[in-house]
């Protein structure tokens, strides 16, 4: 690593507060590390009016380059800039292989638990995890019971939310293991950041991002149909309506496959073809970005206009890979995340590398009634959905809008769980003329099909307005690029 001489003056965080809060850039807690101590003296030198600058530049190339998410309304729906601020998010070597043991080992767990539910269901009769909690989840699949996936893979592709406590310890906050979304935006935003901040960048030993593609491809060629040596890999999108329709194009060719819709693909004699000007051409393995749900009108809903007919049936014989299996959602349902810690004492032996966060499944009377008690110290959240829709955060909220969640939560507990408000670490954003803390989740991405891997870097998302804990991109949060040093 580039070792600068020159002084350091602090121009750019003169005046910069954290706020209390565990800053990962500046206020670490006493826990030194060399080269996120270069990146802060790089970017001390820096003015605002020369991030500003730079920034502007890499709005407009963001537009021009068409790298958009859509937010739906009422009434519309709306290409957007995903906010992208230039200021990285740096972690450390040690820090990065703590976190990324952890989150193998619960994806381990979690395809293991999938397995196991659609088979023997032994850790439904050991009583590790209540059997009503997986057989009465909406995204179990009876369709699924005794179908063994090549390499026993479910989730192939893993997208686990990790957030940081008021001392830097690493926590998970959930599970993505249907159709996780973002890992895009982590490859563009180390592309922005090459172009418009060489100068902080230059001689860092960086890991590499841009390689996720081929290792995507590398990963569904495994999974493909036993006997199939070089299979023809096809990413499904819903089309160009859906919010992360820029991702399913930039994936697509960033693994050398071809996007299609419903439309494209045709099912004969149980196997899969796609439509072609030269006829029909076989296709093995699907990465879908449709939900169970809507994949196959003969099999789940008659009304989807998105899938295709038979496809469940192509699946089921074996003559086509699905990626993500259907029928993972049980796996990343919230009430089932409390009980990860103990799947993976159950399948694997091994303590959690990882914690996870305090969690109270409304569906129990007790929990109910602790969650009710005490909902302005707590965050309450459905189950089921993501994206940071119908939750409230209880500090947050007024006392009528905490009331009438009150009533949410008595006429449907099963629907919620609650958590403690955590004290979520901050990074600086740039903010207009000044330099402002915000918190910020991680998004890491692990691929399995025979092994696992996992892409040394994530998609870092940042709430935009001071004090929120929301960083969703459809709330208004933006991205970073993260730096994980590779030594």
């Amino acid at each position: 690593m580039a070792k600068d001489s020159s002084p350091s003056p602090a121009s750019l965080f003169e005046g910069y507060q954290t706020g209390g809060f565990y800053c990962e850039l500046t206020n670490r807690g006493g826990q030194a590390d060399p080269a996120i101590d270069l990146v802060l003296q790089r970017l001390s030198r820096m003015t605002t009016r020369d991030l500003r600058e730079r920034a502007h530049a890499a709005e407009i190339e963001l537009y021009n380059l068409g790298i958009t998410f859509t937010v739906y309304t009422e009434r519309t729906a709306i290409d957007r800039i995903l906010p992208f601020d230039l200021i990285p998010r740096v972690i450390a070597h040690a820090e990065w292989q703590r976190l990324e043991r952890g989150i193998r080992q619960r994806v381990a767990a979690l395809n293991l638990f999938l397995w196991d539910i659609y088979h023997d269901q032994k850790a439904l009769a050991d009583g590790v995890i209540p059997r009503d909690l997986v057989l009465g989840n909406p995204n179990f699949r009876q369709e699924m019971i005794g179908f063994d996936p090549p390499c026993g893979t479910y989730v192939h592709i893993a997208g686990t939310d990790v957030v940081r406590d008021e001392t830097g310890n690493f926590l998970v906050l959930e599970d993505n293991v249907r159709t996780p979304s973002g890992v895009s935006y982590v490859i563009e935003n180390r592309r922005m950041m090459r172009r418009v901040m060489p100068d902080l960048i230059d001689d860092l030993d960086l890991a590499p991002v841009e390689e996720y593609g081929m290792a995507l491809r590398r990963i569904l060629g495994e999974v493909a149909p036993e006997g199939i040596n070089d299979p023809e890999i096809v990413l499904l999108s819903p089309g160009t309506y859906n919010s992360a329709y820029f991702e399913h194009v930039f994936l697509a060719r960033e693994m050398g496959a071809t996007l299609v819709e419903g439309r494209d693909l045709v099912v004969s004699d149980d196997r899969v073809f796609m439509r072609t000007i030269a006829g029909l051409k076989p296709v093995h393995t699907i990465y879908r970005r449709i939900d169970d749900a809507f994949l196959d009108p003969e099999a789940f809903r008659p009304d989807s206009m998105l899938g295709v007919p038979g496809l469940f049936r192509a699946y089921r014989a074996g003559n086509v890979t699905l990626a993500n299996a259907v029928g993972t959602g049980v796996a990343d349902d919230k009430a089932v995340y409390a009980y990860v810690p103990r799947l993976i004492r159950y399948y694997l032996g091994e303590d959690p590398v990882l914690d996870t966060i305090e969690t109270h499944i409304c569906a129990e009377p007790e929990a109910l009634a602790y969650t009710l008690d005490n909902i302005e110290n707590l965050v309450v959240k459905p189950v089921g959905e993501s994206g940071g829709y119908g939750m409230i955060i209880g500090p947050h909220a007024t006392p009528a809008e905490r009331e009438a969640f009150r009533e949410k939560l008595r006429n449907d507990p099963s629907n919620y769980i609650s958590q403690p408000v955590l004290k979520l670490s901050t990074t600086p954003i740039l903010c207009g003329d000044t330099i402002s803390p915000r918190h910020v989740d991680l998004r890491p991405f692990t691929l399995t099909g025979e092994s696992s891997w996992t892409l040394p870097g994530a998609l870092s998302r940042v709430a935009i307005r001071a004090g929120s804990l929301v960083v969703n991109s459809s709330q208004g949060g933006g991205s970073k690029d993260t730096w994980v040093m590779a030594s």
